[in-house]
């Protein structure tokens, strides 16, 4: 099983940066693919990006292709999702999530394992 919290959400105000965290527990952290979604306000959850086990593969939504950044450090259990440029339309719940697999996935439905998500606010 793993266990993941997320930190970091914020208010920041348009053109602004931040950076989410998630902290892992439980499975051994460099034997599994992790990835970032979120949930804005009456829209469905999507797809933000993913990263494989190593960190040497990532994926990112059209929406935030470079402006957005994922990595992780297997060393301190953590994962990353370094935000710039951000746009109101960013403002979500953004969650941290698990596969059980070492293949970076951009699908929920490879997801086993969320965290209970940090608020992100881009407004001015």
């Amino acid at each position: 099983q793993v266990q993941l919290k997320e930190s970091g959400g914020g208010l920041v105000q348009p053109g602004g940066s931040l950076r989410l965290s998630c902290a892992a527990s439980g499975r051994t952290f460099g034997s599994y693919a992790m990835g970032w979604f979120r949930q804005a306000p009456g829209k469905d959850r999507e797809f933000v990006a993913t990263i494989n086990w190593s960190g040497t593969i990532t994926y990112y939504a059209e929406s935030v292709q470079g402006r957005f950044t994922i990595s992780r450090d297997n060393a301190e259990n953590t994962m990353s999702l370094q935000m710039g440029s951000l746009k109101p339309e960013d403002t979500a719940v953004y969650y941290c999530a698990a596969t059980d697999g070492q293949d970076a996935y951009i699908s929920m439905r490879n997801y086993m394992h969320w965290g209970q998500g940090t608020q992100v606010t881009v407004s001015s």
